[in-house]
């Protein structure tokens, strides 16, 4: 058990300065004082928050956390995610996905990554699927999949407008993201659709030509990599204040005569009128990031790193001006909102107790995933299996 200490609450939204109690995986109390004298019987830990603020945990909804890529042959397949990597960033959620590469490997693997991730005591989902259409499953279809599966919440990434996508026509989209949207509803999940949005020109046209020949809505759909050229990114603007968009945050420091800085985009997003809550940011941690040349030849690639998210969050509220409880949001209540994780997303009793405490200078002090401490004073105390 743990209690915290006269800590500035953003739960998103700032509630001042509170105490909050954490017992088992909850949060069990916020209030403006906790008396010690009451607790002194139990085996609580105390934890300072004096001149500190607290947000809840960091949700990051695309992860590559079983590994990714190849495109420039097997020498270029990424590594599984490590727990530390997680908690560098502040992330307490996960969910992975497999990408580009459905034929070689496995979402079995994916979701025996999620079970591990689970057992070393963060939280972690996942999606079916990958970037081909027909695309892979466990159980032979997407909508038992999402239905009968408990780790898995939707379908993607399914890639669209790009030279490495599948080309599915408006028919077979539609099935894919109906079976979805179905087996959702069955299972008591989102059952939404993270779409891999590409190069091509007009990228959202396979989208909007789904949703007029269907009874599918736009918030059906999470396109992903919106900020990924100027052109895709302008056309976000539009389709944002219908649908959801989703900013990823890895690729900019690697290819930035390209990318949106994802700080400056989530600024730019709200000056166009983009509402707040339609807007996340994921990190495509352990995904590769290649660069094609005009003959689609793979003449760099990159690694996403999920921490990327926690900096550019930071970069938010420190270059744009954006407050902090609005950008929290953008990787926290908004994403736990969409993908209907319940329990996640926001400080408040009753709800899980994962939570990232920041120093006065906006660094990652303290960690805590499902009620247990795993970064202290700084120091990362929890590592995964294999680590060293």
């Amino acid at each position: 058990m743990y209690l915290i200490k006269k800590i500035s609450v953003y739960g998103p939204e700032f509630l001042g300065e509170k105490d909050i109690f954490i017992a088992g995986e909850k949060i069990t109390a916020i209030k403006n004082n906790i008396e010690i004298s009451g607790l002194k019987n139990l085996d609580v830990e105390i934890i300072d928050g004096k001149g500190k603020k607290i947000i809840p945990g960091l949700i990051d909804a695309h992860v590559h956390i079983a590994g990714a890529g190849g495109e420039g042959g097997p020498a270029t397949r990424t590594p599984e995610i490590q727990l530390s990597q997680m908690l560098a960033g502040g992330i307490t959620t996960v969910i992975g996905c497999l990408g580009t590469d459905g034929m070689t490997r496995s979402l079995s693997s994916v979701l025996m990554k999620v079970k591990s991730l689970r057992e070393q005591g963060v939280s972690a989902w996942m999606y079916t699927g990958s970037y081909q259409v027909p695309t892979p499953t466990i159980l032979g279809d997407v909508g038992k999949d999402i239905a009968m599966i408990d780790e898995i919440i939707g379908i993607g990434e399914i890639a669209l407008s790009d030279h490495r996508s599948s080309c599915p026509t408006t028919n077979e989209l539609i099935r894919l993201v109906e079976h979805a949207r179905v087996g959702g509803m069955l299972g008591g999940k989102a059952g939404i659709a993270n779409i891999h949005m590409g190069d091509a020109k007009n990228p959202f046209k396979p989208i909007y030509d789904a949703v007029d020949k269907s009874e599918l809505k736009l918030t059906q759909f999470l396109p992903t990599h919106c900020n990924r050229n100027n052109y895709i990114f302008e056309d976000a603007k539009k389709y944002g204040k219908e649908g959801y968009i989703d900013i990823t945050a890895s690729s900019y420091p690697y290819y930035p005569e390209y990318e949106i800085k994802p700080s400056k985009a989530i600024a730019e997003f709200l000056k166009a009128g983009v509402p707040l809550e339609h807007i996340t940011m994921t990190s495509d941690g352990n995904g590769s990031l290649p660069d094609f040349d005009e003959n689609g030849n793979l003449v760099r690639l990159e690694m996403g790193q999920p921490k990327s998210i926690f900096d550019e969050l930071i970069d938010t509220v420190k270059n744009e001006n954006i407050p902090l409880e609005d950008v929290i949001k953008v990787v926290t209540s908004n994403v736990a909102d969409i993908l209907k994780l319940k329990n996640k997303g926001r400080i408040a009793e009753n709800l899980d107790a994962d939570l990232v405490i920041l120093d006065d200078n906006y660094q990652i002090s303290e960690v805590i995933a499902r009620g247990q401490l795993m970064v202290s004073k700084y120091k990362l105390l929890r590592k995964g299996t294999y680590e060293n």
